[in-house]
């Protein structure tokens, strides 16, 4: 896009071209009918709108030379060719049950047309039951694919991920239950067409939660490059995280709502305030090691943009930093630990801002896509008062991290153990301990503090509150290309414009 007077659409942002026949009608019109028999042809492209939105729009070009209509049919077609990173063969799995039971219906009627007018063949699967997209990736040729597509929520999208991400780790024979194990990335894309009650992964790699918009990312071979965060207890892999490893405040707000499916996504308003007003701390032990390779910190306003230099120079630095360590690599990784004890409200690691429509900039607004690091925001116990005005900041533009009981860092991997686990598992004291923490979650209504709260990892509970999280750089690829710089140029181009280009 060149912002002049006109902008312009780049090859990149053509969809398709096709032949079209003219009726008698349309040769009727203005300055069609003096042709004695015109020849045409329509180009399919981006049409970019406000807050990140795509469409499909289109021109049509007639002439009544009909080679010159061919050699630019021709010409535009081989073009479109020389675009190597679009996909032709897609693998997509659709879940029927998820956010309003639309995933179906919004596949067959807005993104199926998309995919068919570019020429892209699809293999549907619609899911029956839960982690039937996973499984069936292990069995799949896989190979067969340019990229593998979910139609659902943040649910459906980590199941894809879990599968292919497997999948990739058992065809190089790597054990997923070593939390030191390098992993192998993943080169096929995902594909996320927003269907579920919520979208968070989606809106913050895109910057909208649309299935047009994200269809035409797919059609049009976007690549953005996505960290994933491991997570452990006792050296058992438990499951991966793109987005909020969340315990005490989001964690007991989703052990909570997950009792409440039936309300919808009203659940998690409801769940929240209880949540809110039960105000329960929790006492453990967080270790992590900083992040030294990345440029940014936390407290930047620099937000991760489309093509975000701190990713790209991140991403080199640890690379770098991985070569210089060699075998002492292990060694200095332990000298490296920071140690903070403490009574915490929230303890949230998120590997992107978590951005979403209610709070459009996230948890934290500076976390990047593809650094290889997490931003680890440790809130302590304060007044019902005092967290009240840091969650209010999650929807304005005041900085959420400018309080003296909030404190941010950003890591590469980190540890975490509540105090009852560490006082002794086996001892039959806490044992009790553990008993009494149990009765008094049943019963709110007392006023002592409860023992342990529940990890909420990606929108789903982790059975074990003692976990070790290690993030590897950039392990998977999403059909996106992070969110665009806005430019007030960027409402939409005109069809003077892309018959200026042509």
């Amino acid at each position: 896009c060149v912002h002049t007077e006109n902008c312009f659409v780049p090859t990149s942002e053509i969809i398709a071209v096709e032949e079209t026949e003219l009726h008698k009608k349309q040769r009727n019109i203005g300055k069609w009918q003096k042709m004695a028999k015109p020849h045409a042809f329509t180009v399919y492209y981006v049409k970019k709108a406000r807050n990140h939105r795509w469409r499909c729009s289109d021109v049509t070009f007639w002439c009544v030379d009909e080679h010159l209509c061919n050699q630019w049919i021709q010409t535009l077609k081989e073009l479109l060719e020389m675009q190597k990173s679009r996909p032709k063969q897609l693998l997509v799995y659709i879940n029927p049950y998820g956010g309003k039971r639309q995933g179906k219906r919004i596949y067959e009627q807005k993104v199926a047309p998309l995919f068919n007018l570019a020429s892209i063949s699809t293999d549907v699967v619609i899911t029956e039951h839960a982690n039937h997209a996973k499984d069936n990736l292990f069995e799949v040729n896989i190979n067969k694919y340019d990229g593998v597509v979910c139609v659902g929520g943040d649910g459906m999208f980590s199941e894809v991920m879990h599968g292919l991400i497997g999948r990739m780790q058992k065809d190089f024979g790597i054990d997923q239950n070593n939390p030191k194990a390098p992993l192998v990335q993943c080169n096929i894309r995902i594909g996320i067409i927003p269907a579920g009650s919520t979208d968070c992964i989606c809106y913050s790699t895109v910057g909208i939660s649309d299935p047009v918009t994200s269809a035409l990312h797919i059609i049009v071979g976007d690549c953005q490059p996505l960290d994933v965060s491991s997570v452990h207890h006792n050296n058992t892999f438990l499951k991966y995280s793109v987005s909020l490893l969340g315990y005490g405040f989001y964690g007991d707000i989703l052990k909570d709502s997950e009792k409440k499916r039936w309300m919808g996504p009203m659940r998690y308003d409801y769940s929240g305030f209880k949540t809110f007003l039960t105000h329960h701390y929790y006492e453990g032990t967080i270790s992590f090691q900083p992040a030294k390779h990345t440029l940014g910190s936390p407290r930047d306003k620099d937000s991760c943009r489309t093509g975000c230099y701190i990713c790209k120079k991140s991403e080199q630095q640890l690379a770098e930093q991985h070569k210089e360590c060699g075998l002492k690599h292990e060694e200095e990784e332990e000298e490296e630990w920071k140690v903070i004890k403490g009574k915490f409200l929230a303890i949230n690691a998120v590997n992107m801002s978590c951005a979403c429509p209610r709070s459009p900039k996230g948890l934290s607004p500076a976390a990047h896509l593809a650094d290889g690091s997490a931003d680890l925001i440790l809130v302590r116990k304060c007044s019902r008062f005092d967290f009240l005005r840091y969650l209010v900041r999650h929807t304005n533009q005041d900085d959420q991290f400018d309080f003296s009981f909030v404190d941010v860092y950003r890591v590469k991997s980190f540890r975490f153990t509540s105090k009852i686990s560490e006082d002794n598992e086996s001892n039959i004291m806490d044992i009790g301990k553990k008993r009494f923490g149990q009765f008094c979650r049943d019963h709110p209504a007392c006023c002592c503090n409860i023992a342990n709260s529940t990890w909420n990892c990606d929108g789903e509970t982790l059975d074990s509150s003692a976990i070790e999280v290690r993030v590897h750089c950039q392990l998977m690829k999403l059909f996106a290309r992070g969110i665009e710089e806005n430019c007030k140029e960027e409402t939409a181009y005109s069809q003077s414009s892309v018959e200026q280009l042509l």
